[in-house]
């Protein structure tokens, strides 16, 4: 059995953002993207990217074979962080109700970098095309928020959401004049309130 502790796991929980990445430094304002904007992730080469797309690949590897499931493991780096995705039938129980279980699988993913390398990872860990298909429903809801605002002048605040789904709110909601959206809350009950530019 795989050991996945670390010698801080308070501080790799902290320290990382847990869809984001990067260090964790919600702010609250519009310009950051609420905080949850791709961060660079300072010092990692493309190779040291890679090997952490890798390490996250022979880690999901071992997990599907303890589950007995099948699936094709791609390892990339994009967007300037390492990624895995795993393709196959019969993977919706690994991505949970609204990917929930996806969120828990790449936060172990995570911490088996962490441990190999001793940094934290931004590793983003997609199974069965789920980040692709709540990326188009998040920028559906993004514009009908935005719709909103922009007719009534009230602002709006969405359900909550998980990191990733907040950076995908952000981004459309940022993309477009007249409007700024904000992370408001605590885990798990965080959510994006978009309203009319200041």
């Amino acid at each position: 059995m795989t050991d996945t502790s670390t010698p801080s796991a308070a501080q790799s929980s902290e320290a990382v953002d847990p869809e984001a990445g990067g260090v964790s430094a919600e702010s609250g304002s519009a310009s950051s993207a609420g905080g949850e904007q791709e961060k660079p992730e300072s010092g990692s080469s493309d190779s040291d990217l890679f090997r952490q797309s890798e390490i996250a690949a022979d880690y999901v590897e071992g997990l599907l074979d303890i589950l007995d499931y099948d699936g094709d493991i791609d390892e990339l780096v994009s967007g300037g962080r390492p990624m895995v995705e795993v393709v196959g039938g019969r993977l919706q129980p690994l991505v949970g109700q609204r990917g929930a279980t996806l969120e828990a699988l790449q936060e172990l993913t995570r911490l088996a970098i962490f441990r190999a390398t001793g940094s934290p990872s931004r590793l983003l860990l997609d199974i069965g095309g789920y980040r692709a298909s709540r990326r188009k429903e998040l920028a559906a809801v993004a514009r009908n928020a935005v719709e909103k605002v922009k007719e009534h002048g009230d602002a709006v605040r969405l359900e909550p959401m998980s990191a990733f789904e907040r950076k995908c709110v952000h981004d459309v909601v940022n993309a477009i004049s007249g409007v700024q959206s904000e992370s408001e809350g605590v885990e798990p009950n965080r959510r994006i309130v978009v309203r009319p530019a200041d």
